[in-house]
């Protein structure tokens, strides 16, 4: 039998989709003693692991990219597309002014996953963005950003003290939304962010929120395309988004060949 996330190619093979994963680009300085003073103005791409984990548990084929290539001849490759967590975006991205909370942004990061955003969307390309990719995205459909939100102590979004693989708060997912045909009602998420969504995107729709209101997870209704603020790569796998993702990613597989 074929596996769920997979097809038969015409020479008889079983091909799984490709899902592309974004990562950061740092120097190789920020690596201290473990790098050769010779190498020290160098950069490297970052990748955390568990992005490309989570793909293959979930039964896809996982790419990290770099934004060395060019996006179109890239996506023309690619079954789906995942945006990853990392800096804040800038806030001139969407007609702010930076705060003094603002964190570590890397401009040619937003320009780089804005143009594979808008080339997905062109393609009709399956894809999920988690945290910065979620901020990202309702950046891209025209929405804003809180750059820093301060809650009440215990209560806060950026939970840095305790392990990303733990669940910290709970969110109410919104009946009949996308996200509630992939998990419960109420759902246990790790909080690894201090920025959240502030006027949502165009056409972007809430699918999910924490208990103090916080924006939790959108969706485009009629396009697939999932953003949620936790980080799912760092829980149980395979987590339901990324088999969300797997599958729509075989559809769209299929439906190019």
């Amino acid at each position: 039998m074929v596996p769920l996330h997979s097809r038969v190619s015409y020479y008889g093979e079983v091909t799984k989709p490709l899902i592309g994963m974004t990562g950061r680009r740092w120097p190789a300085s920020w690596l201290s003693a473990s790098v050769p003073k010779a190498m020290q103005e160098l950069k490297f791409d970052l990748h955390f692991s568990d992005y490309p984990a989570s793909v293959a548990a979930a039964g896809g084929l996982p790419v990290e990219l770099t934004r060395d290539a060019d996006v179109e001849g890239v996506l023309a490759r690619l079954d789906g597309l995942i945006l990853s967590g990392g800096a804040d975006v800038e806030p001139s991205r969407y007609g702010h002014e930076p705060d003094e909370n603002l964190g570590s942004i890397e401009p040619d990061r937003d320009e780089w996953e804005l143009a594979l955003l808008r080339e997905a969307r062109r393609l009709e390309m399956p894809v999920l963005a988690i945290c910065r990719g979620a901020q990202l995205a309702n950046v891209f459909y025209g929405g804003t950003l809180n750059q820093h939100v301060e809650l009440e102590e215990g209560a806060g979004h950026s939970q840095w003290d305790v392990d990303g693989r733990e669940t910290t708060h709970e969110v109410d997912v919104v009946p009949g939304s996308l996200l509630s045909t992939i998990y419960p009602r109420k759902l246990g998420v790790n909080s690894l962010h201090h920025q959240t969504l502030a006027v949502l995107g165009n056409d972007l729709v809430v699918s999910a929120s924490a208990p103090d209101g916080v924006i939790e997870a959108v969706e485009l209704p009629g396009h697939d395309l999932l953003a949620v603020q936790w980080h799912p790569e760092l829980l149980e796998k395979p987590d339901p988004t990324f088999v969300w993702l797997v599958d729509r990613a075989s559809d769209y597989l299929a439906r190019k060949s």
